[in-house]
């Protein structure tokens, strides 16, 4: 059993397009790339997890999302980061009914385990809204949520009083992730002139 980094995908790792359907425009958020590599660096892995209501209720196809999926991968292997696998969920309760997988539901990280021989329980839990990062109050890990320009306040004022040893607000994700991984006994050597990408 490993340890493992869950990143949230729109408004973490790249741009929140809203229901993104074209890949032309992925973004890459500054830092996210240098952030994985830090990751993959210390041979953790490194899952995108990302709810994708707009398939249930028709915004985007599954087409279009497997292609945004390909392209947010190739510009982070681009970059040098590698993202073992993403998963998404493509509910949305009102039109698909319920499931286990839309976070903050556990589904799509009991498949990563499951798939991937990873311990929850020793995972981070990382993205811009406080079901991001949910998942690491009910499995043992530690969460790291990183407000963006569209992170509603009352998740920064739950994440916040909710501040502990497994849970932290972190300005970037590269911050977020340097504290994932000394939290999780993998630190990294301090370099005063590393500048994220």
């Amino acid at each position: 059993m490993t340890v493992a980094l869950f990143l949230d995908r729109d408004g973490t790792v790249i741009a929140d397009a809203h229901y993104l359907a074209d890949p032309a425009g992925v973004r890459l958020i500054h830092g996210a790339a240098e952030a994985v590599r830090w990751a993959n660096a210390q041979q953790v892995p490194v899952f995108l997890v990302t709810n994708q209501s707009g398939i249930a209720r028709g915004l985007i196809t599954t087409a279009q999302y497997e292609a945004t999926r390909a392209r947010t991968e190739a510009l982070l292997a681009d970059a040098g980061a590698e993202i073992v696998q993403t998963y998404h969920c493509p509910h949305w309760p009102e039109v698909s009914g319920p499931c286990n997988c839309r976070k903050p539901g556990l589904g799509m990280y009991q498949q990563a385990a499951a798939e991937h021989g990873l311990d929850l329980a020793r995972a981070a839990y990382i993205g811009d809204r406080w079901r991001d990062v949910q998942p690491a109050m009910a499995t043992g890990g530690v969460g790291v949520l990183v407000p963006g320009i569209e992170t509603p306040v009352d998740d920064v004022e739950q994440a916040r009083s909710a501040l502990s040893s497994r849970l932290h607000v972190a300005d970037s994700l590269s911050d977020a992730v340097r504290w994932a991984l000394a939290a999780l006994g993998r630190a990294l050597p301090y370099h005063s002139n590393s500048t994220p990408s």
